[in-house]
Parts: C-alpha cells; sequence; structure tokens
C-alpha cells in the first residue's frame, strides 16, 4: 500500500473518531440529566430493549437506576418517571413544568402538533377548553350521555343474543357498541353495526393500536431516524390515519352544508359556529386543520381504550369465575331483572365498581403514557431537564407500585376494598393519567365502563371452551398498547 493510500485510511479513521466523539458528547455529556444506560450514537439506547419488550425493559431499568433516568431514543434523550412518587411529583406537584406533549414519531407526520391531544401551547389550551366545555354541552357527566350509553348497551345486549349462545369474538361487536357513544357527540349519530363502513373505520383503528405497539412500532419510536428509510408494517400507520381523516373530513363537509350555528346538532357543528365566530381573530386556533385531528382525537380514543378494557375484563371474569359470580349477585341484589343499571347503582355496588377499577389497574391499556415534555427550564428531584425535553411517566409502574397495591402483579379487587368491603380509592388509580393531560374523556369512559359490564353481565353468563391461564390475562407490556389476546367467548343468557 503506497502512503497516499494510507494516508487516506488514516484521515478517514480520524474523521470518524471526531465524528463519534463529537456525537458522543452531544448524547451523554449534556447538562445534569438524571444518570441511565449508555448510549451508542444514532440508536441511543436500543441495545439495552430486549426484543418486543420496550415497557418491560424500561421498567426493569428503573429499578436498576431509580424512579427518573435518561433513555435515548436514537440521539434524543428521555427522562422516564418510574413509580407512583415520581410521577405524582412531576404531572400534580409540578404539573405546569411537565404540561407539554411530547414527539410521538408514529404519528407526528400527520398531527404535527395540531388537534387537542398532540397540541401545546395557546393551541393547546384554547382546544381543550372548548372541547371540555362542549362535551359537557352534550351530556358529558350528566344523565343524558348516560342515556345515550344505556341505549347503546340495551343494542349491545339484543346484538349479542343473535349469537345465540355460539362462540365469538368480542370484537366482532364490542368496538362498535362503545365506538356509538362518542359518535353520537361528535357525528350527532350513531351507526348499526352492520355498516361495512364503519366496521372497517374500527378495524383501522384496531390495526393501529396494534402496529404501534408491535415490535415494528417500538423500533419506530426508539430509532426514528433509520425507520424512517427501513420498509416495513410501521410505514402503514401514516396511510391508515390519512384515511380516517378522509372519512371524517366528509363528515364536516356533510355538517358544514347543512349547518344552523344557533342549533349546534353535534360537536363539529360547535367548532365550525366557533369558527365563524372567531373568523376576524388572527390569535384563533379555531381553523379547519385543527377541526379535523380534534375530532379524529375524540374518535379514536373514545372507541378503542374502553373497547381494548372491556375485552380484557372478560377474560379476566372468564379465568376467574368465582368473581363474575359475585358480580352476578350484586347485580340480582341491587337491581334485579325487571330494570336496566343506572349511573346510580354504582355507589350501591362496592364489589362491582372495585372489580372494573382493578380491570383498568390490571389491564394497563397505555402502559407508557402518551409523552409529555418539559415547557421550561426545571429542576426535578435535583437533576436539571432542559426545556423541550420529553418525559414518559410510566403509568404502568404506578399501577403496579408495590407501595401503593399490595399484590400488584395478580387481578386482585381487593386493592380497591377496604375491610368492611366498602369501595376504597387509591391515590394511584391513574388509568387516565393525572394533572394538566388528563385525558379529556375519563367521566365518559368511567360511566361507559360500568354500565356496559353491568348490562351484559345482568343479561349473560360469559363463558368459554378454552381454559384460560394466568399468562394468558397477563397484558403483554410491549409497546404503546397492550392489546388483549384474541379469543372467543359465548354468551350464556341468564334466567331471571
Amino acid at each position: 500500500m503506497d502512503l497516499t493510500g494510507l494516508g487516506t485510511i488514516l484521515l478517514a479513521l480520524v474523521i470518524s473518531i471526531l465524528f463519534i466523539y463529537s456525537t458522543w458528547d452531544k448524547l451523554y455529556r449534556k447538562r445534569n440529566l438524571p444518570p441511565g444506560p449508555t448510549p451508542f450514537p444514532l440508536i441511543g439506547n436500543l441495545l439495552q430493549i430486549k426484543k418486543g419488550e420496550m415497557v418491560k425493559s424500561l421498567m426493569e431499568m428503573g429499578a436498576q437506576y431509580g424512579p427518573v433516568f435518561t433513555f435515548y431514543f436514537g440521539q434524543r434523550p428521555v427522562v422516564i418517571l418510574s413509580g407512583y412518587q415520581a410521577v405524582k411529583e412531576a404531572l400534580i406537584d409540578q404539573g405546569e413544568d411537565f404540561s407539554g406533549r411530547g414527539k410521538m414519531v408514529s404519528v407526528d407526520k400527520i398531527f404535527d402538533g395540531f388537534g387537542v391531544v398532540f397540541s401545546n401551547g395557546e393551541r393547546w389550551k384554547q382546544l381543550r377548553r372548548f372541547s371540555l366545555t362542549t362535551l359537557r354541552n352534550f351530556g358529558m357527566g350528566k344523565r343524558s350521555i348516560e342515556e345515550r350509553i344505556h341505549e347503546e348497551a340495551q343494542c349491545l345486549v339484543e346484538g349479542l343474543r343473535k349469537y345465540n349462545k355460539r362462540p365469538t369474538d368480542p370484537k366482532n361487536i364490542l368496538p362498535q357498541a362503545v365506538s356509538n357513544v362518542i359518535c353520537s357527540v361528535v357525528f350527532g349519530n350513531r351507526f348499526e353495526y352492520e355498516d361495512l363502513k364503519f366496521l372497517k373505520l374500527l378495524n383501522q383503528f384496531s390495526e393501529i393500536f396494534t402496529l404501534m405497539s408491535s415490535t415494528w412500532g417500538q423500533l419506530q419510536e426508539l430509532i426514528p431516524t433509520i425507520m424512517e428509510y427501513v420498509p416495513g408494517p410501521h410505514q402503514k400507520i401514516n396511510p391508515i390515519i390519512e384515511r380516517l381523516l378522509e372519512f371524517v373530513a366528509e363528515r364536516v363537509k356533510i355538517n358544514e352544508a347543512s349547518i344552523d350555528p344557533n342549533s349546534p346538532r353535534d360537536y363539529i357543528d360547535c367548532f365550525l359556529a366557533k369558527m365563524l365566530q372567531d373568523n376576524e381573530n388572527p390569535t384563533s386556533e379555531f381553523n379547519k386543520r385543527n377541526l379535523l385531528l380534534t375530532v379524529l382525537n375524540l374518535f379514536f380514543a373514545g372507541t378503542e381504550t374502553v373497547s381494548s378494557t372491556l375485552r380484557h375484563g372478560f377474560l379476566i371474569l372468564m379465568k376467574y369465575p368465582e368473581i363474575q359470580g359475585k358480580l352476578h349477585k350484586e347485580i340480582d341484589t341491587v337491581i334485579g331483572h325487571n330494570r336496566s343499571p343506572n349511573i346510580e347503582d354504582r355507589s350501591k355496588m362496592p364489589y362491582m365498581d372495585a372489580v372494573i377499577h382493578e380491570i383498568q389497574r390490571f389491564s394497563d391499556v397505555i402502559p407508557m403514557n402518551v409523552p409529555h415534555t418539559v415547557i421550561k427550564d426545571t429542576t426535578f428531584r435535583g437533576f436539571s431537564i432542559p426545556k423541550g425535553t420529553d418525559v414518559y411517566p410510566l403509568l404502568c409502574t404506578v399501577l403496579r407500585d408495590s407501595s401503593q397495591f399490595s399484590s400488584p402483579e395478580q387481578f386482585n379487587p381487593g386493592h380497591f376494598l377496604d375491610e368492611s368491603g366498602s369501595f376504597k380509592k387509591s391515590d394511584a388509580f391513574m388509568p387516565f393519567s393525572t394533572g394538566k393531560r388528563i385525558c379529556l374523556g375519563e367521566g365518559l369512559a368511567r360511566m361507559e365502563l360500568f354500565l356496559f359490564l353491568t348490562t351484559i353481565l345482568q343479561n349473560f353468563t360469559l363463558t368459554s371452551k378454552t381454559r384460560f391461564t394466568e399468562s394468558d390475562i397477563a397484558p403483554r407490556m410491549t409497546g404503546f398498547a397492550n392489546v388483549p389476546m384474541d379469543y372467543e367467548l359465548s354468551f350464556i343468557p341468564r334466567v331471571a
């Protein structure tokens, strides 16, 4: 090899070393961030994640590095909060500092900071305030929305009777019933369970949930710069969201053609009226893009999370028939068979209330939470977190905190019952997150879970030919969402 060739190799080596050192310095020596595993250039802490087990891996690192640690998603440092106390201190005690919405690579290309869930600053404040007020005006937390849920629950019972005890996958009918409640608020009408267009939309919701939680979806969040150029199932997420947006846009056009601003029929009408009202206001965030993306936020969140929780719940109640038997007994005692359940029954049914809370705690549908970000330079537990740093408050570590729950890895309704059998609250019950970014639809979801589950158990016994195991009912703890296993069950009518 001549000297010129050797010089070229040495120069390339020096440049490579300088690049690695520069990247390393930028990655790892950045101010007083919390401790954490040593990252590598470009891939960050990817090698610390067990294949397909992002959530489990982060939980294990919390045990190793403490309740506050730094983890690198590619070259981006992210602060992870583990356990009830750390999450409470951040989201409640320092709630304003941690009130920003963080990056979520799998959906950011489309949402790009628009819509009530993924926006920040003044945009988020305007959209959240408007959405809370509008949802309340359409009955959220009131008798009128209870009546809508009650009517849908009766439609669901009639639909389940048509299976005539035959085994069925609950995904075949449950998402339609749950989604129809939020559809009646957002779109002003419900859909028939056999509506093929509606079924296709709900299947797409489920597919997004599954893709974001898969190994491919996890890699997309962990090393986004690389995965953007890698073909795979994760590349289907944005096209699916685009198709869902097309449906929302069609519904908005229908409303635009027939709106009476003085007599709004649904959320879309209210938003359109607000757009007209604020037409001359340059600081208003009420525009078409925010309308489309906020409606999609509400539609998606109001469908998939409650539906997944109920599917987890059915699975658990078949694994523990003695718990299902106690629920049947409480329903028969408090409600009987001659009337439908109402929300006032909940205060008289501590066991049902405890079981529903435990289903939510144990199934842990959104284990990592939706990412937050600090809106200013923040000091937390002696560490410096620069403005704009993303934060993951792990809800799974709150719902499984052994200092708050006596047997966190087991399904145990006793977590929410006192010694006398009365319902007992827990500050660590945070399936809807907590603080300023708590889920908009918490009140609706809680009402739906009680009325749907109680109505179904008033009318049916849940059975399956499959003997489910502890492993079957345990949440997978993989990525964005805990999706229950596929299974079939039979709805056996109860004799009054």
